[in-house]
């Protein structure tokens, strides 16, 4: 992993110097962007090698040794620019407690990744795909995962991780984005803010990240708070000179495109962006560049869909461009499943609303811009899922949004503690106050810190047997899914297990939604149901304990469908279309 993010930073660092340097320099979050962009580089050549069906282990090394080269040439250029620069003012003792606790929150995070796959949508279609791609080496379409339409970018990735390593190193990409992404909030902070809250937003955000899996919410994540970095750097070049931004509205585009790729979500953010840039720029060309380099990691997705589907945003778009491997019933499905999710987020950026009361917003243009995000963002978030992950790429911003709600909260107690209590001002309370607060504050993080990172540290499968024990507590149906995969020389259906079919055959159909959904494929009456089974190629069927038992009141089921293998709360059986 340290290896791919070197060639992530050789690479981006070689097409960033050609940009030149932002308005205000900030040497490190240029060499966080460098890398994030070096990480979207990958993703487009990885997308170009799996269209012309190449995407192989021989092709991903040579690209990976390319960009390491890279890297390794630009060190030592790199390493001059970072001597060279000025050190800052001394650390207050306030800022080494903030330091200390953002360090205690990311201890946790550097174990999370190192646990097998045990995440419902990463076994579901994230890792699936994947692998798929990695065996087949290009961009197939596979009916049977759950959205086979789905853009897959930041997937690219795992796919190439599963060339290369074992399913772990996918949830160290994941992580990889969610380790960027706070060292960008954090430069972030410093720049606009001060430390002390520079390091409560990163750590915010360290806390409300998901580490631990596969999915592709932290790389949607990074490449929004990526665009948004760019475009401000746009707008501040473009208020000195209108020919000098174009570069960064061309970097923020791209940056935009490449979550689009990666999840429809990230497309609510085009009208906010557009809103933006055309009450400084209306110049055709200028719009076009930008329109190309946001169309480039994200144009193949939603070409192919409106080629092969008619829906660009399949299945989403259904409603408006027609119904294909969805009905109308799944649709209907699937946006229930979402409403029935629907959460307030964590709690640690409720004070967000309060933003609008800090001297910041006021006082600092960048600041009021992130403030007008985040409302733009929350607004669009209630307006349609309410589902707290779905709101995950905006969340970078508005942790450091949020502490500024913090600080006005905090403000505005320790100012009625002072009125009401006016002696605790002549001894000097706030002072003694903050300091006790401080320390309390390292205790409790001390302790939280460590009893995290032993819980997942003992998430580590050293050996294939701790694997083996961890899957079969965390994932359901596992066990069987596995003995299927090692045996059934037909195709298997599955009903009840999605969270396992990574485990499972390859493929393995079932699902509530799409052509293979659980009402088209009824198992009673058994016998009708085991003949058309077998006539579509089925070898087995696997269901958890609930559902066999069920169906195992039915004579004819138990004639039809013989047990294969039953353990940890599921059970396979074997089709039997002319049982006696």
């Amino acid at each position: 992993m340290a290896i791919f993010a070197a060639a992530c930073w050789g690479f981006g660092r070689a097409l960033f110097l050609r940009l030149g340097s932002p308005v205000r320099g900030d040497f490190w979050l240029e060499t966080a962007m460098a890398t994030a962009l070096g990480i979207g580089i990958f993703i487009c050549v990885f997308q170009v090698l799996g269209i012309a069906k190449l995407l192989n282990m021989p092709a991903v090394l040579m690209v990976v040794a390319v960009g390491f080269a890279a890297a390794c040439i630009q060190l030592p250029g790199w390493v001059r620019q970072a001597r060279a620069l000025v050190p800052g003012p001394r650390l207050s003792w306030l800022e080494k407690v903030a330091l200390a606790a953002l360090a205690l929150v990311a201890l946790p995070t550097l174990f999370e990744p190192l646990a097998p796959p045990a995440a419902f949508d990463e076994l579901m279609y994230h890792l699936p795909y994947a692998r798929l791609v990695a065996q087949s080496g290009s961009l197939g379409i596979h009916e049977w995962l759950r959205y086979p339409w789905f853009p897959y970018n930041y997937n690219l990735l795992y796919a190439a991780a599963l060339l290369v390593g074992d399913d772990v190193l996918p949830h160290f990409l994941s992580a990889l984005a969610g380790w960027l992404a706070m060292w960008m909030v954090y430069r972030l902070g410093l720049a606009y803010l001060n430390r002390v809250l520079a390091c409560a937003a990163a750590a915010v955000w360290l806390g409300i990240g998901d580490y631990a899996s596969a999915l592709i919410d932290m790389g949607v994540a990074l490449f929004v708070l990526s665009a948004w970095i760019a475009l401000w750097w746009w707008n501040e070049a473009h208020e000195q000179h209108r020919a000098h931004g174009v570069r960064w509205l061309a970097l923020s585009a791209f940056f935009l495109g490449l979550a689009a790729g990666s999840k429809y979500q990230a497309l609510t953010f085009l009208p906010l962006v557009a809103w933006f840039v055309v009450r400084r720029e209306r110049r055709p060309a200028v719009w076009g560049v930008a329109m190309l380099c946001f169309l480039l990691p994200c144009i193949y997705w939603f070409a192919r869909n409106a080629i092969t589907t008619g829906d660009p945003f399949n299945p989403i778009g259904a409603k408006v461009f027609g119904f294909t491997n969805w009905n109308l019933a799944d649709y209907k499905n699937q946006l229930d499943d979402v409403r029935a999710h629907a959460a307030l987020p964590n709690f640690l950026i409720w004070p967000v609303v309060l933003a609008p009361f800090s001297r910041a917003w006021r006082r600092v243009p960048a600041v009021h811009a992130a403030i007008v995000f985040c409302a733009y963002s929350l607004i669009v978030w209630a307006a349609t899922s309410r589902y707290p992950r779905y709101m995950t790429a905006a969340f970078p911003l508005l942790a450091l949004v949020a502490v500024l709600g913090w600080q006005v909260l905090l403000g505005w107690i320790a100012a009625g503690l002072r009125k009401v209590l006016p002696a605790l001002r002549r001894a000097h309370w706030p002072a003694r106050a903050g300091a006790v607060a401080a320390g309390l504050l390292l205790a409790v993080l001390v302790v939280v810190s460590w009893r995290h990172t032993t819980r997942e540290i003992a998430n580590i499968a050293t050996t294939p047997s701790e694997r083996e024990t961890f899957l079969r507590a965390n994932v359901p149906g596992y066990a069987v899914m596995n003995h299927l995969r090692e045996h059934a020389t037909g195709r298997v259906y599955q009903i009840a297990l999605s969270e396992a079919i990574y485990y499972g055959p390859n493929p393995i159909y079932g699902d509530t939604l799409g052509p293979w959904r659980y009402p088209d494929f009824p198992l009673l009456p058994a016998a009708e149901a085991a003949r058309r089974f077998a006539g579509l190629g089925f070898e087995a069927v696997v269901m958890p304990d609930a559902v066999a038992k069920a169906l195992s009141a039915d004579a004819g089921f138990r004639r039809h469908f013989v047990p294969m293998i039953e353990q940890d709360g599921a059970r396979a059986y074997r089709i039997l279309p002319d049982a006696p």
